[in-house]
């Protein structure tokens, strides 16, 4: 069945609209408890099962500063939610969802660490790392590259379910949570396709730490934005290259480069870099305006669902913000870059995806194999059906309304 025609950038799913009607109620009559949305409980509840050895597994693998850097930022994020997102009750829900799991995984690589400390020192192949705005091109780039037989990638289940799990159960987990998003959010897949072991960004490695970027794409929470912008993002990094070292030690793929993507990257480039001093990076490129029109319809398609005083003017201040601030930034950290650079407009791999493709491999030093290219080639060929393309109208009807 077709999703519902989106006749406006705050449209909501019908579900969506009952299940927050219903959480509202019950909470209001008693039938079920609200959420407690408070760091204290979030943690009490993350460390039950580790009893006493709940600090320690706090500390496992970690510094001192990144201990009390995550601390700091659930407080932070908490109280700029409580003061300033306005959520509704199934976006209370969502965010309570959110940070509890990321507090239960910070707690589970603490302890998987200090079980397996040798996972923290895996060697890791120089990636390749996709630099560039939201809705910039950077997933077709992204999803192109991870076609190769060659390189690596990480997929939707070990991005949003990263501690490694038995018998493929963060498949499971990942396939009955987009399940219920799709039922949530009927528009999603056509902004942003996922399948549970399809390729898929970083984006919630970065999460796992408290980056802002997810949060802020999700809720209108400016204090909490402006303050992360403004603090060093290493501790933050460095957490997830911890991730990185432990799902490529996990899955075998320590020796194959991974080709890596998060537009968030763009505005931590330098940190990203220091940390990564052999990487090669793509940098992807497309008009303001185009990707502005984009991640505006992006952030009020989430926002919609969890808020219901949502303001249009709002995101689009933020997101100009967001791409003037990356750019800036981007463009200081590759002053000083002297590593290989291969750059990808979006009107050229519209125009002929081949050829693009295969100026940067040249840019980047790269063999571009018969086999890659094949498989980049049934990618394409697939992706003519996709989803994501209802997203170019509904953009479309946005502006002739």
């Amino acid at each position: 069945m077709p999703p519902p025609t989106r006749d406006h950038l705050l449209a909501r799913g019908p579900l969506a609209t009952r299940a927050n009607d219903f959480l509202g109620k019950a909470w209001e009559r008693g039938w079920l408890p609200p959420p407690e949305l408070d760091p204290q409980a979030l943690w009490v509840l993350a460390a039950k099962p580790y009893g006493s050895r709940a600090e320690a597994a706090e500390h496992g693998g970690r510094s001192e500063e990144d201990v009390a850097d995550f601390r700091e930022r659930l407080a932070r994020l908490i109280a700029s939610i409580d003061a300033q997102a306005d959520l509704n009750p199934l976006g209370r829900a969502m965010a309570w969802g959110q940070l509890s799991r990321v507090v239960k995984n910070r707690l589970a690589f603490g302890a998987l660490w200090l079980e397996r400390p040798e996972l923290l020192e895996t060697p890791l192949a120089a990636p390749i790392i996709v630099i560039g705005h939201m809705r910039s091109g950077t997933t077709r780039i992204h999803t192109l590259l991870a076609a190769d037989p060659a390189l690596s990638h990480t997929r939707y289940c070990d991005a949003y379910h990263p501690v490694p799990g038995r018998l493929g159960m963060n498949r499971v987990k990942a396939a009955m949570e987009l399940a219920m998003l799709g039922l949530l959010n009927p528009w999603m897949q056509s902004i942003h396709p996922m399948a549970p072991a399809a390729v898929e960004e970083e984006l919630a490695w970065l999460s796992a730490a408290l980056h802002h970027s997810i949060y802020e794409s999700q809720w209108h929470i400016p204090a909490y934005s402006a303050w992360s912008e403004a603090r060093d993002p290493a501790p933050v990094y460095r957490e997830f290259a911890r991730i990185l070292k432990t799902d490529a030690a996990h899955r075998g793929l320590a020796g194959r480069p991974r080709v890596l993507k998060v537009p968030a990257f763009a505005e931590d480039l330098a940190t990203l870099l220091a940390l990564f001093p052999d990487a090669r990076l793509v940098l992807a490129e497309r008009e303001r305006e185009a990707v502005l029109k984009s991640a505006i319809s992006l952030a009020a398609n989430q926002m919609a669902m969890q808020s219901d005083s949502c303001c249009l003017e709002a995101i689009e201040a933020r997101w100009r913000h967001k791409i003037a601030l990356r750019e800036a930034r981007m463009g200081e950290a590759l002053e000083g870059w002297h590593g290989p650079i291969a750059r990808a407009c979006f009107d050229a791999l519209n125009a002929d995806w081949e050829t693009a493709i295969a100026r940067c491999y040249a840019d980047l030093g790269l063999p571009l194999s018969a086999p890659a290219l094949a498989a980049m080639r049934k990618l394409m060929a697939a992706s003519e059906t996709g989803q994501h393309r209802a997203h170019s109208a509904q953009l479309a009807r946005f502006a002739m309304d």
